[in-house]
């Protein structure tokens, strides 16, 4: 009878000790969530850039400065204005793409937004 108590308790304690060995701190998470999210980003900024280059270039410039703007300088803040533009069209002169690209496009297109062009 002892001797199953004292099993009984070596292996209560081994299982409140295991967890504590074993976690991973946030501290030692984050780079590796990190890392995944830059992938998906780069990956994302990659589609945008061919998207890009089909639907925007013609009018923003191939490195996305023309005259009169430049979306280098569109504040990375401000996802919501990027979609309503692209999704509605702006002041007139720039037509609604809310028909022709995705949801998932339209995410693609920023993330190669907040690039500058450099991805």
């Amino acid at each position: 009878m002892k001797m199953k108590i004292r099993i009984g308790l070596v292996a209560v304690m081994l299982v409140t000790a295991m967890p504590a060995r074993w976690s991973v701190s946030a501290d030692e998470a984050a780079p590796i969530v990190t890392a995944q999210s830059e992938q998906v980003d780069a990956q994302m900024a990659a589609k945008g850039k061919a998207l890009y280059a089909r639907h925007c270039s013609h009018c923003h410039g191939f490195n996305m400065v023309t005259a009169a703007n430049d979306l280098r300088q569109f504040p990375h803040e401000d996802k919501a204005r990027f979609v309503h533009s692209v999704t509605e069209g702006k002041n007139g002169r720039m037509p609604p793409w809310g028909d022709l690209l995705s949801r998932e496009d339209i995410d693609d297109l920023w993330a190669y937004v907040k690039t500058g062009g450099k991805e």
